[in-house]
């Protein structure tokens, strides 16, 4: 389940004429420093939320709530896509969802309205007035722009549920889910999640129409006014009425401009921030058979390749701190108090780094665990920000691909990034001048030159390779 956030709220400015106090209406107490203001609180804006340091603008996946709506303090009101995960958010205050001023699929920036809240069913007609006279803060989705232009601060109304359960079950079984890797794996929102098992829907049988094919909440509430649930009473249909299967294919039209989607935009401008970084390159060749032989002993019992290079690494930087030190201002650097390894992971449209915290004090066993948790949440798109936002150093492996050598490009804010290739038999000489066969993989390390100097690297990298070649440290 993601972590529930709250909606950021603000009053309305108290000068706009609809607004003024009412002598029959209780104000709200706002205490600013020393000085207490009475202000009016009929009608707060519902801000767009910033989910993680480096989100600037969010995407409205689905609306939980209608408008009308009475809310409850706490209460979910709406998923937002931020730049690396689907959040359910709910609100600060009680009241009624008066106005939507941005619909699903629209985008805003982080702080600009995305709705208005009324305080009671009287005022809803006043909040909705304001909002039709307001200039909208959202961005069409792609399949908005090519529709007829509307006025401005009146968004199309989503379509009733029944409009939209005219879909048959029929093409709903023989569509392929353009977001699940041929029918994998199934990417739906978390409230769709939710809604799905409350109405007992087969999210199998359902058609995204959310960003990438996602299924969204009207998408599940569709599928149920259409009769796609999950057949309890037969749990073994006959082939007649089983789903038909069609062939996977890429979703992909050539020829065509596709729009980054919300992580495609942030990792683009964290590779853009990163070429203002002077950075260097290290290699370094480590033989793995000791490791090999660890991970073949080990592996039954939950440990994963993943967890054994994290843990690796995290204890070589207990020796070199400085290679888990980072940069920020360009005046000065943080020795970083914890060990927080980040694994690039790619997901559905991007990559996201889902973080092993203080990995050099966990466990091999513990972190394993921990890694398979983060790599489902990551795949879910919900990760919280401190579960991918908190890394100190990173690791990219490329080698679980047959890639043998490659360069990372270091996050901005982190002081280094290992590359790590694929383990590969080869011929060797040995000390006494034979030739022998060793397993070898080769690491890069792209690391900040304002912090981190090539001495800092050659000693790290030597630690590492004692470490990975007699890694009897690794499983205590």
């Amino acid at each position: 389940m993601s972590q529930l956030l709250h909606l950021g709220t603000s009053f309305v400015p108290s000068s706009s004429t609809a607004l003024r106090r009412n002598p029959t209406s209780s104000p709200a107490i706002h205490i600013s420093g020393n000085k207490r203001t009475t202000i009016q609180a009929k009608i707060r804006e519902i801000f767009m939320p910033a989910l993680s340091s480096t989100m600037t603008e969010g995407k409205i996946v689905s609306w939980v709530k209608s408008e009308g709506d009475k809310l409850s303090k706490g209460e979910s009101v709406v998923v937002v896509e931020s730049d690396k995960a689907d959040m359910d958010v709910e609100t600060f205050y009680d009241g009624y969802l008066a106005a939507i001023m941005v619909e699903e699929g629209g985008v805003a920036a982080v702080g600009s309205a995305i709705a208005l809240l009324a305080e009671t069913e009287d005022e809803i007609a006043e909040a909705r007035s304001k909002a039709n006279t307001s200039p909208s803060s959202s961005s069409p989705s792609p399949a908005a722009a090519a529709a007829p232009e509307k006025a401005v601060g009146a968004p199309e109304k989503a379509a009733p549920v029944k409009a939209a359960a005219t879909v048959t079950v029929a093409k709903m079984a023989s569509s392929a889910h353009p977001a699940s890797e041929g029918g994998k794996r199934i990417v739906a929102s978390p409230y769709a999640k939710k809604l799905a098992k409350e109405l007992n829907v087969d999210l199998g049988n359902v058609i995204g129409s959310g960003p990438m094919g996602r299924i969204v909440a009207k998408d599940v509430e569709a599928a149920a006014a259409a009769g796609v649930s999950v057949a309890a009473e037969d749990p073994k249909p006959s082939p007649s009425s089983a789903p038909v299967k069609v062939p996977a294919s890429t979703g992909i039209e050539l020829g065509t401009v596709v729009p980054f989607t919300t992580m495609q935009g942030a990792v683009s401008r964290n590779m853009v921030d990163s070429l203002t970084v002077p950075t260097f390159r290290v290699g370094y060749t480590i033989s793995t058979d000791a490791l090999d032989a660890l991970y073949k002993k080990i592996k039954s019992k939950g440990v994963t390749m993943t967890a054994l290079l994290a843990k690796a690494t995290a204890l070589a930087l207990v020796k070199h701190p400085v290679v888990n030190s980072s940069c920020r201002d360009g005046k000065s650097f943080t020795y970083n108090s914890s060990i927080n390894i980040a694994v690039a992971v790619a997901i559905d449209g991007g990559l996201i780094t889902p973080v092993l915290q203080d990995a050099d004090k966990v466990d091999i066993y513990s972190l394993s665990r921990k890694w398979k948790e983060l790599v489902d949440k990551a795949r879910a798109k919900q990760l919280q920000p401190h579960e991918y936002n908190t890394g100190t150093f990173t690791l990219s492996n490329l080698g679980m691909f047959g890639v043998d050598r490659f360069d990372a490009i270091l996050p901005p804010g982190t002081g280094a990034i290992m590359a790590v290739g694929a383990s590969e038999p080869t011929v060797v000489a040995t000390k006494d001048g034979r030739i022998g066969m060793k397993n070898q993989m080769q690491v890069n390390v792209t690391a900040d030159h304002r912090v981190i100097y090539g001495a800092d690297l050659a000693s790290f990298l030597q630690t590492l390779a004692k470490i990975i070649e007699d890694p009897k440290d690794l499983t205590f």
